[in-house]
């Protein structure tokens, strides 16, 4: 029996060649290669006329990114209304302009660097608003699907599969993967997701996601303020994360490897 070939609204592009590069170099045998590493650069985002960060990042969708990245900060609110978003490709630079008005000075000085590849922060503010978020999504999620969603993001062709040295993660709905991005961190590629979902308008309370690195807090963060309430990942746990998706009502499946998985928080959304 074959697999249907899954329909994505995005997926990696593996055939743009601004994302890799082709490097010369020795095998253990010191017989001259080519391989394909992953290209890596800065994006500098400005909300309104405030500098809010640079990010390393490997450049496709820097108006997702950007966009997710200020949702998950609580930077940006859900409601709000986008006036301008305007990318300058030749300085690295991303503008956001809205409506409202923003001033975060003082939010920025409360930064944690995360254990998120590529230096992760999350703002202590977060932590408390986390702490007082219940989850309340009642989507369900069948034994099966847990294998047939890693074998089809697997299956999908990838950066990672062309290079490595990148994270993914995938927005799926039921047993299909429907948005997948990649990126250098996996809080990236978390952020480029939930500024596609802002634009395209996606609802996140029947959705499940996927990552392909660990469990920490900061994934079940992010994951918990894009109101998703089915994490899955194919590596492990931290404890601090595990206290975070019990504290919020969050389904954390870990180590889902084949047909083997491990469940630590919300076991009741599992339908054997």
């Amino acid at each position: 029996m074959t697999m249907k070939r899954n329909k994505y609204l995005i997926k990696p592009d593996i055939n743009n060649s601004e994302l890799t590069k082709t490097i010369k170099g020795f095998d253990e045998k010191k017989q001259i290669i080519t391989t394909k590493v992953i290209h890596e650069k800065p994006l500098t985002i400005y909300l309104n006329n405030q500098e809010i960060v640079t990010l390393m990042s490997i450049g496709d969708h820097p108006e997702y990114l950007g966009i997710g990245y200020l949702l998950n900060q609580n930077m940006l609110k859900t409601n709000d209304k986008l006036k301008s978003i305007i990318y300058e490709k030749d300085i690295e630079t991303l503008i956001i302009r809205t409506k409202r008005q923003t001033n975060f000075e003082k939010k920025l000085k409360k930064k944690i660097t995360t254990s998120g590849c590529a230096q992760g922060t999350i703002f202590g503010d977060i932590y408390e608003e986390i702490a007082k978020t219940k989850l309340t999504s009642k989507v369900k999620i069948k034994h099966q699907w847990i294998y047939e969603l890693s074998k089809k993001i697997n299956l999908t062709p990838s950066l990672y599969l062309e290079a490595g040295a990148i994270h993914g993660c995938v927005l799926c709905k039921n047993n299909n993967p429907i948005v997948y991005m990649e990126d250098v961190g996996r809080h990236n590629a978390v952020d480029k997701i939930a500024g596609f979902m802002f634009m395209n308008k996606i609802k996140s309370n029947d959705k499940i996601f996927y990552t392909t690195g660990r469990l920490t807090s900061e994934m079940v963060i992010k994951t918990v303020k894009m109101g998703i309430a089915i994490l899955i990942s194919r590596s492990g746990f931290t404890s601090w994360g595990v206290e975070l998706a019990k504290k919020t009502n969050l389904t954390l499946i870990g180590r889902a490897k084949g047909k083997r998985y491990t469940v630590l928080s919300g076991t009741n959304r599992i339908i054997h």
